[in-house]
């Protein structure tokens, strides 16, 4: 939406009350992420659990703390594309997987093991040079390619992974315990957001107490990244060491700061590296709340001096270190090998699919704000694009021209003929749009929301009635996404 201008008034003037929307210290699993790893919690893997099947490699690792093990399944896919997947070995109930991005069943390619040095497993396929390398003790994966590590995943150590744990009301003597340390106090574990988290007046319930997972990737000899849309941000990605990472959370901020890495209306948890001669990609398929932190070590020449007036010198490459967290669901990633830009938007495509063509007039200039109050604003700010000579396509309508912020509606008094005003539009070649909220009033009398409600159709609280918020309508229900 647009907002008047003010003269005097800068963007940052504008912008909304930062306080009423959570930053990354707020997040109870950013916290207990960030302090988990502050101590020794490695991970090994087990590779004489390791079985090739005819989509993937699976083997187990385990945390040398819990001893609980996870399942590992490495697959290759067409287009030299490498899928990896972490999950409980055997979880309390399914863990949530995304369902409806990926376009299709994937075409993978049969992986072939090798022996590597002692401690690793090399699986090899795909149609170039490509290698996968399991190394055991601690667990990492490099992928090669022509025998240069292009990306290390876990190098670092940061794997996490959280288990669904049975509710305190349920549990009798269990072999599965909290995963928080056994001194924790009764207040710290209720900072930390195991089972309830809180944030001004709203709650929010664990049923399955923490579920947050982590990972981290190396990218050797790439200093620049882009990707992770949609933030107020500069094109290429900025170093996160501020501790402010980038959020992959949809808001809609009126007002919005630039500068910010606080998402805005979409979360798309993709990014590409590029260096000369090389383009590589991560997609992190999670639909969950995700942190991105990123930190890149540039290229640095170190100068040995040796006995006599020789001195050689060594130029250490740039490397960038992205780890990922995510609140829930699994670990689930696709690396892009590319080598060219153009080859890992085939391979992105590939798994997600290409847009739709859109329509003609979509692209041509559209005229929207809020709000246009009445068919005489329509018909004057039309009027205006024709004495000044001005094309554009589309007019667009936001909430008041409905009938009491009622969607699918018309404010009679405002717009008491729609029909006509369209038609003018469309005796130009104009279209008209207008605003469908995907939030249905609380209101008896309204037909939408009382056949919706009469069919269960909408979102549910933890107690198993509607869920119910406040945005422009005042008590809004959303409805369920339906196929």
């Amino acid at each position: 939406m647009e907002t008047a201008g003010k003269e005097g008034i800068s963007v940052e003037d504008e912008a909304v009350d930062k306080t009423i929307f959570k930053d990354c210290s707020n997040i109870t699993f950013y916290r207990r992420q960030k302090q988990q790893l502050s101590k020794n919690n490695t991970y090994r893997a087990l590779l004489d659990s390791v079985t090739t099947g005819k989509d993937s490699t699976k083997f187990q690792i385990i945390n040398e703390v819990t001893k609980i093990p996870l399942l590992a399944e490495v697959y290759g896919i067409e287009r030299n594309i490498f899928r990896l997947k972490i999950n409980e070995e055997t979880p309390l109930k399914p863990r949530y997987e995304v369902p409806d991005v990926l376009t299709s069943k994937l075409s993978t390619v049969r992986l072939i093991s090798c022996s590597g040095d002692t401690g690793s497993l090399i699986l090899e396929g795909g149609e170039r040079d490509l290698k996968c390398q399991i190394i055991a003790n601690p667990f990492k994966i490099e992928l090669l390619s022509e025998k240069e590590v292009v990306i290390s995943i876990n190098s670092l150590g940061q794997l996490y992974f959280e288990h669904l744990q049975i509710p305190h009301k349920q549990r009798a003597t269990t072999e599965r315990e909290e995963q928080v340390p056994a001194d924790t106090s009764q207040e710290s574990q209720e900072d930390l957001g195991l089972w309830e988290e809180k944030f001004g007046n709203f709650v929010d319930v664990k049923a399955n107490g923490p579920t947050s997972i982590g990972l981290d990737f190396s990218l050797h000899g790439f200093e620049h990244l882009y990707g992770i849309p949609q933030h107020a941000e500069s094109h290429r990605l900025k170093n996160t060491e501020d501790g402010d990472a980038y959020r992959l959370y949809n808001l809609d901020i009126y007002g919005y700061q630039i500068h910010s890495k606080t998402g805005i209306y979409g979360s798309v948890p993709y990014l590409l590296a590029h260096k000369l001669g090389r383009t590589i990609g991560i997609f992190w398929l999670n639909a969950s709340e995700t942190l991105v932190e990123i930190n890149t070590e540039p290229a640095v020449e170190y100068t040995f001096t040796q006995m006599g007036p020789a001195a050689a010198k060594q130029k250490v490459r740039p490397r960038t270190d992205v780890r990922w967290m995510s609140e829930s669901g699994i670990i689930d990633v696709f690396l892009l090998t590319g080598p060219t830009p153009f080859d890992v938007f085939k391979q992105y495509s590939f798994l997600t699919g290409t847009q739709a063509m859109p329509p003609l007039f979509s692209l041509g200039y559209h005229q929207c704000r809020w709000n246009y109050e009445d068919e005489q604003d329509v018909k004057a700010v039309d009027a205006g694009f024709d004495e000044h000579d001005i094309p554009y396509d589309v007019m667009w309508l936001d909430i008041e021209h409905t009938e009491g912020k009622r969607y699918f509606t018309w404010d009679k008094k405002r717009f008491p003929a729609p029909k006509r005003m369209q038609e003018l539009l469309r005796n130009k070649k104009r279209k008209l749009v207008v605003i469908s909220d995907p939030h249905i009033k609380v209101d008896p009398d309204y037909s939408v929301y009382a056949k919706a409600k009469e069919q269960g159709f909408f979102v549910r609280n933890p107690e198993g009635g509607d869920f119910e918020g406040v945005c422009w309508p005042g008590i809004y229900g959303y409805p369920l996404h339906l196929e």
